[in-house]
């Protein structure tokens, strides 16, 4: 009873524990149920989501390397390719948000570069609650410096992103972070323990306490106790990590590797029983020769620590030496810590004695995999009593379009990036502010676009719906980039599995994705679940954070969303209906989030992005913009407001429209894009929006020093960009 009562400490339940007792025909030891706790923990094990997963596609003509391994890769031709991923960092966020973000970018860069890329470009997706509590103010403060002190330490840009910010994260705010790295497509390494007598390699920092048990504090709910966990909180090092990444890419060269992995989440039990399991093979460690920075710590201390800059490899017998002369010249602790075996079992030794022999597939594919039940939210049943016309048309649509320009949603967001060093190393091409950022591949006329989407309030009201949009959207911030989209990874962000109405959500999300990648042809290659984003059993709106990357073929077509010239013609693709739910109009003007969110049709979508490409490479495009939050009025402004200073537009919208003003302006309405182009060339877009079917207006011109909408708004453009400007500092700093 007393192992029992220890494992359920650890989070496993009676059932799984007697599976165990079963499974090895004894009981576990202390370090043996510390070893399976973290592994069977849904953060490591996906035991909740995995049966889900199975129905999101994952292959395609590009992809090289889908989910399983550290990274997916995606073939960009030229013997080319990139490896990316996307993964969360919340709840250490939340206990410590310096450290934790930091680290959440820390973890990512290992995950590329243990594949053999040398990482080239961060991004992130942060969730932030209520800007009026202080508890807010101190995340927001600590997340980004977090995630700039190590990135800009380790010289590796942070390139673009998104924030917003709602209620719903006042006790789990959302770090996702993602990174992409380069190589040749002959030159990618995997997590592999292959070969019997192969000496398993550790290097990098040295292993101490902090970190242990975060697996498993990942896989819980918060509550008012979640302070007491900072310890379990790892401590990042962006120095040392630079010092990893250059050792392990000239290690790469010997020819030497047969396998390596990043001891991300579990830490040394992860890494070890992960690459012996994909090899189908066992491995030996002797504790004693793992390098620590602490005294008397233990074989369960040791393996489960989350210490960082710390990776394991396998390389070819008899080749240590080499091995380690690279390590020790980038200054990092090096140890040959146990070997390949062909037993199956993950054998612990300290002195001789076994302290831990567990079976590998035990630990990994035997974990459990759960059908949990699910049924509809019972609020669902409240939120479709929404009528649009329960919004009073506003006396004064000037004020309202400030209100929202100034949102903190909505407004500019340039206090944060101008915090990341975002031109290091000279491929940014475009930086953080327009739909998608470009990083150039060096040596080529390729570039690479990088975006990343979610709107929570759609997948709060419809998950199904909220989700294909996250996909929709980042396919179109990449057309509107002039990069054909390519493939996805993401960040499912969920409240507690074990609520059948979360589970709900999360299968209708799943089945979301899933059809909006079918039909747009961007697989999903790696990715992340984080469940438990909950906080005294009040959890996040779903959140599945969708990034995704698109090939430039020649970086001379990509486009920005900022108006270039005077004279220029703006055209509105694409079809505006009264949709106001889930709208930041809707939360700007009743503080709501209700009805049903914007409508998404993936073949209209897939329609404009052909349409956008097209017209791309035709280069008749002067600028391209999607239609997101704020609708409209707000993509108008976000063109105008150039980094080369603000421009002004005149904006006659056609009577045929017939729907009321307030939704011309704030309506969300999908599978929307704004243009600009010389007025010669309009004849040439009508061309092709004809063959694919997809609405044009030409709505206006780009000239003076007003934005005027007729009989609409009517307010100098720099006004409307003070307001954009300083609306998000302003709310932080007036509850600082």
């Amino acid at each position: 009873m007393e192992n029992l009562q220890i494992a359920l400490n650890h989070g496993l339940s009676t059932q799984e524990y007697n599976k165990i007792v079963n499974k090895l025909g004894r009981e576990p030891n202390l370090t043996e149920i510390g070893i399976l706790a973290a592994m069977w923990s849904e953060h490591c094990s996906y035991k909740s989501s995995k049966i889900h997963l199975k129905r999101l596609p994952t292959k395609g003509a590009n992809v090289i390397q889908g989910p399983g391994e550290n990274a997916g890769i995606v073939d960009i031709g030229d013997e080319l390719c990139v490896i990316f991923k996307m993964e969360s960092h919340n709840h250490p966020s939340f206990i410590e948000p310096y450290q934790g973000a930091a680290t959440g970018v820390g973890g990512i860069l290992r995950d590329i570069f243990t594949m053999g890329a040398r990482p080239i470009a961060l991004l992130n997706s942060l969730r932030f609650g209520d800007p009026k509590l202080p508890k807010t103010r101190y995340l927001v403060d600590g997340v980004v410096s977090g995630i700039a002190g190590y990135g800009n330490c380790i010289g590796i840009p942070t390139v673009g992103g998104e924030v917003y910010f709602d209620e719903c994260y006042n006790g789990n705010p959302l770090i996702n972070v993602f990174a992409l790295g380069i190589t040749k497509k002959n030159e990618i390494f995997r997590g592999l323990a292959r070969g019997v007598a192969n000496p398993v390699i550790y290097v990098g920092s040295k292993t101490g306490r902090d970190g242990i048990h975060g697996a498993v504090m990942a896989s819980e709910t918060f509550t008012k106790e979640a302070e007491e966990k900072r310890p379990a909180v790892q401590v990042g090092d962006p120095f040392t990590e630079k010092l990893l990444l250059e050792s392990c890419l000239e290690l790469f060269k010997t020819g030497i590797v047969v396998g390596i992995q990043d001891m991300g989440a579990a830490g040394l039990t992860s890494s070890s029983t992960e690459m012996a399991n994909r090899a189908a093979n066992g491995i030996i460690i002797d504790i004693d020769k793992v390098p620590r920075r602490e005294k008397e710590m233990t074989p369960y201390e040791i393996m489960l620590s989350e210490s960082q800059e710390r990776m394991l490899i396998v390389i070819k017998k008899g080749n240590e030496e080499i091995a380690e002369r690279i390590f020790r010249k980038w200054n990092l602790d090096f140890s040959v810590i146990g070997e390949v075996t062909e037993s199956s079992d993950l054998r612990i030794i300290e002195n001789s004695d076994i302290m831990a022999d567990l079976p590998i597939s035990l630990i990994t594919e035997e974990a459990p995999i759960y059908k949990r039940p699910s049924k509809k939210p019972a609020y669902l049943n409240n939120m479709k009593n929404f009528d649009i016309f329960s919004i009073p048309f506003p006396n004064n649509l000037d004020s309202i379009f400030l209100k929202i320009l100034s949102s903190p949603t909505v407004s500019s967001k340039r206090w944060i990036f101008e915090q990341y060093d975002h031109m290091v190393r000279t491929n940014t091409v475009i930086p953080p502010g327009s739909d998608a950022s470009i990083i150039r591949i060096k040596d080529t006329n390729k570039a690479i676009a990088i975006t990343t989407n979610c709107n929570s309030r759609y997948c709060y009201l419809d998950p199904y719906t909220g989700s294909a949009i996250a996909v929709a959207e980042s396919a179109r911030n990449l057309a509107c980039s002039g990069a054909k989209p390519l493939a996805i990874t993401d960040c499912l962000n969920f409240g507690n599995p074990e609520n059948p109405e979360i589970m709900w959500q999360f299968k209708k999300s799943i089945e979301g994705l899933a059809q909006a990648a079918l039909v747009l042809n961007t697989p999903v290659v790696s990715g992340n679940v984080s469940f438990y984003n909950e906080t005294e059993g009040v959890a996040i709106f779903p959140t599945p954070t969708v990034a995704m990357i698109g090939l430039i073929e020649d970086i001379r077509n990509h486009l920005t969303q900022w108006f270039e010239k005077e004279g220029d013609r703006i055209v509105l693709l694409g079809e505006t209906k009264e949709e106001f739910g889930g709208s930041e109009y809707q939360k700007q003007i009743q503080g709501t989030v209700r009805g049903k969110p914007p409508q998404i049709d993936l073949r209209a979508e897939s329609a404009l992005i052909h349409t956008l490409l097209e017209a791309s490479q035709t280069g008749i495009l002067h600028s391209a913009h999607d239609l997101s939050e704020g609708g409209l009025a707000t993509a108008i402004s976000e063109s105008c407001f150039t980094p080369n200073g603000s421009i002004g537009v005149k904006i006659k919208i056609n009577d045929n429209m017939k729907i009321r003003n307030d939704a011309i302006l704030f309506s969300e309405s999908q599978s929307r894009a704004l243009v600009s182009l010389e007025r010669k060339n309009i004849p040439i877009l009508d061309k092709i929006t004809r063959e694919y079917g997809v609405k044009m207006s030409n709505i206006g011109v780009v000239e003076g020093d007003r934005l005027f909408i007729e009989n609409m708004i009517d307010i100098p453009i720099n006004e409307g960009y003070n307001f954009w400007s300083s609306g998000f500092e302003r709310i932080l700093n007036s509850y600082a």
